[in-house]
This record gives structure tokens, sequence and C-alpha cells, in this order.
């Protein structure tokens, strides 16, 4: 290996005790390929396989956790009948080396009801045309046991611990979200009650851990820092977000963003990057992950040298590069792909719905549908 990639693989040590043996994080890759019940398909298997060995960290993506929720191809996590599958993810990714958390999650206003199991479409608030309706109080809370549920199926299954998916428009951040949270109860009204739903399930999945004495079970935080919009989320709400993050018994935060380098849009310096400016308010206190167009090994180590980041999360470069920490542990990174080429196609082993999206143009990442509407998902 090329010693000035060395950095990129220095352990380092989690707040619970828990080792990551490197820089590098897989982010989750969603690959739209799940069975009806969310198991795993064999395109998915063929995808996973070896893809992220030499990886400190492995995220498998988006896992529902309650049939409301379910918005695209994806696994699940709330009944004792998806134990097998979790298991099977998280024999995979320790058979291939990496620590692995799951990321849970819930679609809220975005689940699609061919895919919802019969189950309701339910939102923080409801919309004029009835194709969602507003959850009760009583239900916000039974929603917050929900991901607890989920985060000890994930615990049972074998897993190292859950990323809370706060990110990317789904139900989380639309309760955070003063342009989707239009409520004036307990969950919603002012900031402080539009975050107290995250803080809730944070706090319910670590009684859980605490239930299984399982002090090293791992607790993450993804979120998104800005949103469009005249009510959407500013810079200073997320920094209030983040204040509030720290004070809570997680294991990292987890920043989503489509650049590594965007700046700030409101709320704050606009000179400054969002990621930077996320890394200044934690302020060493947990570690931080970033992504955002990292390809090459260059990207990669350039982006962790800012300083701002303690692990560098890889989605894109993964999809084209299966062998991707290979390449720069042997001296080979020059061979990292950044772009695709059909001629390579069984290379990659892409699920058909990635296929799919790469031939409609949207950059790996296939549309999916909202009550018949197609929309991508988002990264502000």
């Amino acid at each position: 290996m090329n010693p000035k990639y060395q950095p990129l693989f220095e352990p380092y040590t989690l707040n619970n005790g828990v080792e990551i043996k490197n820089r590098l994080t897989v982010a989750p890759l969603t690959i739209y390929d799940s069975g009806k019940d969310g198991e795993m398909t064999e395109t998915g298997r063929r995808f996973w396989q070896n893809r992220f060995e030499g990886f400190g960290l492995y995220i498998m993506p988006f896992t529902n956790v309650h049939p409301s929720g379910i918005g695209f191809e994806s696994p699940n996590a709330f009944d004792e009948r998806h134990l097998p599958t979790l298991r099977e993810y998280a024999e995979m990714a320790h058979s291939q080396g990496a620590k692995a958390v799951v990321q849970i999650a819930h679609s809220g206003l975005r689940a699609d009801p061919a895919m919802t199991q019969g189950a309701e479409l339910v939102a923080a608030t409801g919309d004029y045309y009835g194709r969602f309706r507003t959850m009760s109080e009583q239900e916000v809370w039974d929603m917050v046991t929900n991901y607890a549920y989920a985060a000890e199926l994930v615990l049972r299954a074998g897993f190292d611990g859950v990323e809370i998916h706060g990110a990317n428009g789904w139900q989380i951040q639309q309760f955070f979200s003063a342009s989707t949270n239009l409520r004036n109860d307990y969950w919603g009204g002012t900031l402080e009650k539009r975050m107290r739903f995250p803080l809730a399930i944070i706090d319910g999945i670590d009684e859980m851990r605490q239930k299984h004495n399982r002090p090293d079970f791992i607790i993450g935080y993804r979120f998104s820092p800005e949103e469009p919009g005249e009510d959407g989320i500013t810079m200073k709400e997320t920094l209030a977000l983040v204040d509030a993050l720290l004070e809570k018994p997680l294991q990292y935060l987890h920043i989503s963003l489509w650049d590594f380098y965007k700046k700030v849009r409101r709320g704050a310096d606009t000179h400054l990057t969002r990621m930077q400016v996320v890394h200044d308010r934690i302020a060493g206190r947990l570690p931080f992950f970033g992504s955002g167009n990292l390809y090459t090994a260059d990207d990669m180590l350039k982006a962790y040298q800012t300083g701002w980041v303690e692990s560098v999360s890889i989605g894109k470069s993964i999809m084209l590069n299966p062998n991707l920490v290979e390449l720069i542990e042997t001296g080979r990174e020059s061979e990292i792909e950044s772009a695709f080429d059909w001629d390579k196609a069984d290379y990659y082993r892409y699920t058909p719905a990635m296929l799919d999206g790469t031939r409609a143009g949207t950059d790996f990442f296939p549309p999916s549908k909202q009550n018949g509407v197609r929309y991508k998902t988002n990264h502000f």
C-alpha cells in the first residue's frame, strides 16, 4: 500500500469501548432489492458478496420498523419472522471482517401504499388530499416503541448496533422539519418539540440496550443538515439538534450529503462547508462520519485529512468497485473506477432495479414511487 493512504487505516475507539479497525465506512446503500417480506434475494446476495471486505464499519441500509413505513424494496425489522434475514445480513458482514449496524427507518408520508401490507399511511401531519393522515400523540409514542423493538431484533440477530435514520426526508426528519410537522401538541409547534421524536427514539433504544446489558451495542444517528424552502430545516436548527444529540448516549453522528464540500445555505456562515460547521459544533465529543462524491483513494484521503470527520462513509465508489479497499491496500488505487461502464456491468453485480436506474440516468439510484409519483431520495 502507498504509505500516504495509511491514515485511512488507523483504528479508533467509540465511547462504549468498541474499536473500529479503520476510517472507512460503508454508507447505507439502497439497492432496491428485497423479497415481499424484506428477505434477501439472490441478486441482493450477489451484490453484497465480498463488497465491504476491508471496511471498518458496514451500515446496512434502510430497514423498516413498521409495515406502514415501507416505501420501496428493503429489509424489515418489525416481527420475529424477520430474524433469519437479519441474521443472514449480520453473518455476511462479520464474515467480511466489518463491524455492522442496521439503519432503522420509516418512510412516513413517503410510504408506498402498494407495499405497506395493508397498514394505513401516517405522518407527522396529514395532507389535504387524504393520502396519509396525522398520527395521534399515542401513535407517535407507539412508533417510538417500534424503533426500540426493531433495534432489539437487530441486537438479537447479532449486529453490533443501529443507525437511527433521521435524514433524507424520511419520517424522523419529517417530524423535525417545520415544513412537514405542522402539529401543535407534545410533538410539534416549537423547535424543541419537533426534536422530541428523535430524542425519544434514542432513549427508547438505550433503555432496550440497558435491559440486555449490552453497553457495547452501538447507537448512531444520521441527519440531513438543511432543506430548501421557507420552512425547511436551517443550519441553525440542525446545530440545535446536534447540541441535543450530544447529550444523548450515542456513539457517532453521521451527516448525509451529496457533496462533502457543500457550503451552508443559511443559518450559519455561508462561506463555510456544512461539514466543517457541524464538526466544529461537535468539537470532538463524538466521532463524526461524512460522505459525498468521494470516489478515489485521493478523494477519501483528502476528505479525511480536512480534520472534519473521524470516518469517511463511501457509497457510489463501492457500487463501482466491489473490491475497493483491496485496490487501495495492494497499491492499485489507480484502478478505482468513478463512472459506470456498461461493458463491465457483470463486474458491478448490480441488482435489476439499480441497472434500471442507471439506464434512466439517475446516478445509480433508481426512482421510487410515492402514491404513483416518481421521486428521488432527497439529499438537499
